[in-house]
């Protein structure tokens, strides 16, 4: 079943399933066809998004459990509203004391049934490690941790327990060698000497090695989902594996209790291809009705998604991106460049601090996983002897080469339509750059890894090797390093944008639309999510700053002198950040909000301080600037200036951008309390509860004029939203209809979208403004008339005057 709409929730113990049943009456209301749910299957206790799973064949007993989410959908199905969920195949949460299967590999090592779950080298280059697994959860180094009573082993030997929190079993033949009468603790307490050489050597003999969580990045055998230890990947492409953590969504599925899934993270995987095939071929097998299935992907730019995975589309970060340059003014680009390279004193083109970060992360965060992958090449190399003189360092380097230079998460074995494109042009920069008489070595790869998918054995596992670190090297690198780095406008850096893509016209826009939807019809279309960097109306009012650059340069140059000892590039991306969200209903406790924004985009920037070694002078430094612009009263009262001046511009590009998701094609998704307007930072931002009393009942478009008044409430976009669903709705046929692009004409030309979907005699007419602030009035968010002059659409053999069909609001959603 495609839905028609989604309405993403955020599950976790303070907002159960039973919580979501009692949405049922408002979802209906507003139009939702799906819930589209985060993960259900058990979740670290505690967890707040439900991406640290501890055991997937288990719905969480936190959320309600089997029973509660049985409950949560009959009431949902009561009204009309099915479910659709999100499901993580690419890793696990382990450490601690509460994985069973992450335990038992611990116990058992290579022979545990567990352990063809995980993805671990048990051979890898350091002998020290052959037939053990590297554990980097203690908090000091393994020598202090041993001596200074952080390691105790417990009563019963069964296990030892690190810094009361991991819990390493021991072998079991270690536990049956025992003495039974024996006071183990005190025979094995770190804290005297004799204890600590006994301790010692019972953690020798185990399966596992503990160390330092900073030996991780060199030293870990095991694949993580990016550069957090404390989730280990799955071999999902082993059957079993895949049998075993697909069961409870499978089976949800076949009893008709969901309508489809949204996999999370498909770029970890060894394989998503073959994967996802197989998904679609287990759906089609329990279910015959087909279901829906959509990717978390990022495309870089202009790659396709590839048309032999069997999906529906992805998860929608592409769309966001798309109608996020749409708000643009391709004019700012030039002066914001150069205010922010005179600001910051760095590149004003994100692709050298895309550069730079991807160099600092791959010998950083990766060098143990850039080595295994080394390794497995000249693994290869060694096995022909044409290439036997190749070594190790050679390989290295000419791996590094690649991957600094290549555009995007993947190459899919040269599989995808544009993947050996790619990678053939990452091979040109990196061979402008190799040591002498290196550069062919730099081929060589790119043969192998292009032929991957024709090999078998050592090509293929060293291809896959690449694949699974060009995926996190970019999503470090690029979203959680450079994305905080460069300041330029950060209305153009969240998840799947592409910065160096500033704007693009309205054509465009609708043709890449187009394109889009004649490959993936159903695709997602999403503004924001659980993981975007701030929310979509922040970024609809930032994006104001690209038709005002010198006033913003104005209002940054007030701040010159505020915040001693803060960076000037942080310094003006806290500064956009007060700007873009500051909130309509007051500033109580917005201040602490951008701290904590201000905090961890420090961190991630890994420039003055970072998560392993954070610098906390410097970051109360920027929570200084930020009480100090906001509680100064002149500092205070210049920001909300500033910000009423571009508020109504802001909110209009709001409109638009809620507009065009609910009547372009795809599937519209709502992420929860978005509704309203969405003023959200970061995660944890954006997951803070939301207040469902104070969207009900649902506004109404016809009273538009009065929700347009009082427009600062937000209950102008629900109205919007509820509107254009029911269209979706009642008028099927339009919707799925393909775009056709509205010509206009007349003195805004440019600066209209307008496009109609037409089928069985009737047509959508939608028409839309853009780059507006010389326009927008904050009364009404109406458009002064002069400002639209002679503007016009071309429809069929009709001249639509623009200021006619604005006339009422400043946007227009026609059935004729």
């Amino acid at each position: 079943m495609i839905p028609r709409a989604t309405y993403r929730i955020q599950f976790h113990s303070g907002f159960g399933f039973d919580r979501a049943a009692g949405l049922a009456d408002y979802l209906a209301d507003l139009g939702i066809s799906h819930l589209y749910a985060s993960p259900i299957g058990t979740a670290r206790a505690g967890s707040t998004h439900g991406y640290d799973a501890i055991d997937p064949t288990r719905i969480n007993p936190e959320l309600g459990g089997e029973d509660g989410f049985r409950a949560m959908a009959a009431a949902l199905r009561a009204r009309g509203i099915g479910i659709i969920v999100d499901i993580v195949p690419n890793h696990m949460a382990v450490g601690g004391a509460d994985n069973p299967w992450w335990l038992d590999v611990l116990a058992q090592g290579p022979a545990s049934p567990h352990a063809c779950f995980f993805d671990i080298d048990w051979y890898p280059a350091d002998p020290a490690l052959h037939g053990k697994l590297h554990a980097p959860f203690l908090g000091m180094p393994y020598w202090e941790a041993l001596t200074s009573g952080a390691l105790v082993l417990e009563a019963d030997g069964s296990a030892i327990v690190a810094h009361r929190t991991h819990r390493f079993p021991i072998r079991a033949e270690d536990r049956a060698a025992f003495p039974a009468d024996a006071d183990l603790p005190a025979l094995h307490d770190g804290r005297d000497p004799a204890g600590a050489e006994r301790l010692h050597a019972l953690l020798e003999r185990q399966h596992y090695r503990l160390a330092w969580w900073r030996t991780a990045a060199d030293e870990i055998n095991w694949r993580r989902f990016f550069d957090i230890t404390e989730l280990a990947g799955l071999r999902i492409e082993d059957a079993h594996v895949f049998d075993t953590v697909h069961a409870l969504p499978l089976r949800l599925y076949g009893e008709g209790l969901i309508d489809g899934l949204r996999i999370d993270h498909v770029d970890g995987l060894s394989d998503p291809t073959t994967y996802l095939q197989r998904l679609r071929g287990a759906m089609d097998t329990v279910r015959a009705e087909p279901g829906y299935l959509v990717v978390e992907k990022i495309l870089a730019a202009d790659e396709r998604l590839p048309r032999d995975w069997r999906t529906d589309g992805t998860s929608g970060y592409d769309f966001m991106n798309e109608v996020a340059a749409l708000l643009h003014d391709p004019a700012g680009e030039a002066p914001l460049n150069a205010l922010w390279a005179q600001t910051s004193g760095r590149s004003p083109r994100f692709a050298d601090e895309e550069h730079e970060a991807r160099i600092e992360i791959i010998e950083r965060t990766f060098p143990g996983q850039l080595g295994a992958v080394a390794c497995a090449f000249h693994r290869l190399a060694r096995a022909d002897a044409a290439t036997r003189d190749v070594t190790a360092g050679m390989i290295r380097r000419a791996l590094t080469g690649l991957l600094v230079n290549f555009s995007a998460y993947r190459t899919y074995a040269g599989t995808a339509e544009d993947g050996g494109e790619r990678l053939r042009r990452a091979a040109d920069a990196a061979r402008a750059s190799a040591a002498p008489g290196e550069a062919d070595i730099i081929d060589r790869l790119v043969g192998w890894i292009m032929h991957a998918g024709e090999s078998k054995g050592a090509a293929r596992d060293a291809a896959r090797r690449f694949e699974q670190l060009s995926a996190p090297l970019a999503a470090k690198a690029v979203e959680d390093t450079a994305f905080y780095r460069y300041g330029r406008l950060l209305s153009r850096n969240d998840v799947g944008f592409d910065p160096a893509r500033f704007a693009q016209s309205p054509a465009t826009f609708l043709q890449r639309i187009a394109e889009r939807a004649r490959d993936y019809p159903h695709a997602m279309l999403a503004t924001a999510t659980h993981d975007h960097k701030r929310g979509e109306d922040v970024r609809a009012r930032l994006a104001v700053l690209s038709e005002a650059p010198d006033e913003w340069a104005a209002l940054l140059a007030r701040f010159d002198a505020v915040g001693d000892g803060v960076d000037p590039g942080d310094r003006a991306m806290i500064l956009q950040t007060i700007v873009g969200a500051l909130p309509y209903d007051g500033l109580d406790g917005f201040a602490g909000r951008v701290a904590d924004w201000s905090r961890k985009a420090v961190r991630e920037a890994k420039l003055r301080s970072s998560w392993t070694a954070p610098d906390e002078a410097y970051e109360e430094a920027c929570a200084g600037f930020i009480r100090a612009a906001l509680d100064d009263a002149t500092s205070r009262a210049a920001i909300a200036a500033f910000v009423d001046r571009i508020a109504p511009a802001g909110a209009i590009n709001g409109l638009v951008q809620t507009l065009l998701r609910y009547t372009l094609p795809g599937v519209p998704d709502c992420y929860q309390g978005t509704d309203l307007w969405d003023l959200s930072l970061v995660d944890p931002d954006n997951r803070r509860p939301v207040d469902y009393a104070a969207r009900f009942p649902v506004a109404d478009w016809a009273d538009a004029p009065t929700l347009l008044h009082d427009w600062r409430t937000g209950r102008v976009k629900q109205a919007l939203i509820a509107a254009a669903l029911a269209l979706r709705r009642d008028k099927p046929a339009l919707f799925a209809a393909p775009l056709r692009p509205l010509a206009v004409t007349g003195a805004r030309a440019d600066r209209i979208v307008a496009f109609a979907r037409e089928a069985e005699g009737e047509a959508l007419l939608v028409v839309a403004p853009l780059l507006c602030l010389s326009g927008a009035r904050a009364d009404s968010l109406a458009l002064a008339p002069d400002w639209l002059g002679d503007t016009a659409v071309a429809f069929n053999d009709e001249r639509l005057d623009v200021a006619d069909l604005l006339g009422e609001a400043p946007i227009a959603l026609r059935v004729r």
